[in-house]
């Protein structure tokens, strides 16, 4: 299984996945046009891709599916929000595993302010990738879904001290920092630490805030978490805003 990171943050979200036999996305917040243009940069066109899974209904997440060919996958309690939009509409059960050719797709519910936000773990054959972004906070349910994952894409959002001195509204910083808004620095490493094990090969530190947070700052929590545990056989890579991430395989 092969994977990357199109987009990654406030300004837009979309994960590309390939099993050689099966192509997805898991959202897609940008534009069409961008991205087309960056999955002709991975050797892939759009109309390859065999579904679109979302999240949540927020635009950074979910704002090219009303304009895309390729069958979108919703949950069904937000399929309202689409009836009549989106060309080739279909819903999922939000505690229901689903099938996509060779992929399997697990939803489960996390703790965000959207109508019924959901990650997903994708498995094919003997490999699992757990994706975890706009979680609000670390639940038991988030641990044990992302459990035994060989690849993890994982919100390292904001550092609370940037976050605290941050330009942003009083009102904006208590949603970021609360139980429905996004994981710190601090709280997904510890979700990293908790998740450790000797077949997890890579972590993406993804939807990396541009004001709030510090690649050096992220990476340096999540080394620490490795390099505590003995870990340091997982790979770190940094999810970018604006363009198309390390490929990685599994």
């Amino acid at each position: 299984m092969k994977f990357c990171t199109l987009a990654s943050g406030s300004s837009g979200n979309s994960l590309y996945i390939d099993t050689g036999r099966t192509k997805i996305l898991v959202d897609a917040g940008i534009s069409p046009r961008q991205l087309s243009l960056r999955l002709k940069k991975i050797g892939t066109e759009i109309g390859e891709i065999d579904s679109v899974i979302v999240t949540h209904e927020h635009a950074d997440h979910s704002s090219a599916i009303t304009n895309l060919p390729n069958p979108v996958y919703v949950a069904s309690s937000t399929r309202s929000l689409w009836d009549g939009k989106v060309g080739d509409l279909r819903e999922f059960d939000s505690a229901s595993e689903f099938e996509i050719n060779d992929i399997t797709v697990t939803p489960f519910s996390v703790s965000h302010d959207a109508l019924d936000p959901v990650c997903f773990t994708i498995e094919a054959g003997e490999k699992k990738l757990g994706v975890a972004t706009d979680v609000g906070c670390v639940t038991a349910l988030l641990r044990e879904r992302l459990r035994d994952s060989n690849a993890l894409v994982i919100e390292f959002n904001h550092d609370e001290r940037l976050l605290s001195y941050s330009p942003y509204p009083w009102e904006l910083k208590q949603r970021i920092k609360g139980r429905l808004g996004h994981l710190s620095n601090n709280e997904a490493a510890g979700l990293l630490r908790s998740l450790l094990h000797g077949g997890l090969s890579y972590v993406v530190l993804a939807h990396m805030s541009k004001v709030n947070n510090s690649e050096n700052i992220a990476v340096d929590a999540a080394l620490g978490v490795l390099a505590l545990e003995g870990s340091g056989h997982v790979g770190i890579s940094v999810a970018p805003r604006n363009k198309i991430g390390e490929v990685l395989e599994i």
